[in-house]
Formats: structure tokens, sequence, C-alpha cells
């Protein structure tokens, strides 16, 4: 009887740290603040959210009546309404490090818990960055596509084009439009 009782105790301790062990011991924790739309900052830690590209700040998009809007401050909007309405602490882990010397990384509101770079792709708030992601989020992506949410409303340059034209000189409005034949 008494080494069942320490089976169960022991069986109820287990689960009990379960979540916190599955955080490694390098991931990054802490209260989010959005930087834009594929990047946070935790701790003063700069992390760019690894698979997934988010419209620039300064870009702009169409909607369904062909008006242009700032999608890039859109997508930065939505990720900062998420992580008010969830209120969680961020939990992020490390894959890379970018040119600019930012963290990439996977980022969730709970460990385990949903992927923040899953999320802005299936609102339609980012894109699926098959360059970096193999397709992780392609599902995601094409059912944002087909229910028409966020950036797919209406057309928009792809955030890695919409770069490309402005460091060839091209101002927001030209390069947002430039390749506004997504869709």
């Amino acid at each position: 009887m008494k080494i069942e009782i320490n089976r169960i105790f022991g069986l109820a301790l287990a689960i009990s740290v379960l979540p916190v062990l599955s955080a490694r011991a390098d991931d990054i924790t802490g209260q989010a603040s959005v930087i834009d739309g594929d990047t946070i900052e935790i701790h003063g830690q700069r992390i760019r959210l690894w698979g997934i590209d988010a419209p620039e700040s300064d870009q702009l998009c169409r909607n369904d009546d062909s008006k242009l809007y700032q999608c890039g401050r859109a997508a930065a909007t939505a990720l900062a309404r998420l992580f008010w309405t969830i209120k969680r602490p961020v939990t992020c882990s490390a894959v890379d490090r970018d040119r600019y010397g930012r963290t990439v990384a996977t980022c969730s509101l709970r460990t385990p818990g949903p992927d923040i770079g899953h999320w802005l792709v299936a609102n339609g708030h980012a894109l699926d960055w098959p360059k970096y992601s193999k397709g992780k989020y392609e599902d995601a992506q094409r059912s944002a596509e087909k229910t028409n949410l966020g950036i797919w409303v209406g057309s928009f340059a792809e955030p890695w084009q919409y770069r490309t034209c402005m460091k060839a000189g091209g101002r927001p409005a030209a390069c947002s439009d430039e390749a506004n034949d997504r869709r």
C-alpha cells in the first residue's frame, strides 16, 4: 500500500512539473513586446519569428475595395492584441541568428503551446516563408487564403519582394503596388 501511494505521488509530481520540464534551459521566456509583425522583444532581446514573413511596417496592401491600408502595422497590431488578450509569458526556442544579430526562434504563449508564427499565418497577418520554413506553415496559409483572412482579403506584395523593391530605391506605395497582383 505504501509503495502504491509513493507511485501515485511520484506520478502526480511528474505530471505537475511536466510543463516546466518541457521548456529548454536556453529558451527565452517573459512578457513580449511587439516590434513589428514578425519581431518581438523579451527582456531587451530582439527575436525574429522563424519561418514566417509579415508585411513590413511601412508596407501597404489593398483591401477588398482595392483601397490601400497599412498591412504591416495591421500585422503588428494583431500580434500586440494577441499578447494583450492572452496575457501569458511568451516562450521562444532559438533556431538561429539572422544577419542583424537577432535570435530567430519559434515562440509560443505557453510551453508546450500554439506556435505564434502559425497563428500569424493562419490569421492572414504573415506568410509562410518556405525558404526557411520548408513549408511548415503552408496549410495554415492555404486556409487563410481560402477564407480571405487578413492580407488575403485583397492584394499585396510578398514582404520579401517589397524589401527588394525598397532596397532598389523604390517608395512604399510603388513597392507595395509593384507586385500587388498577388491574388
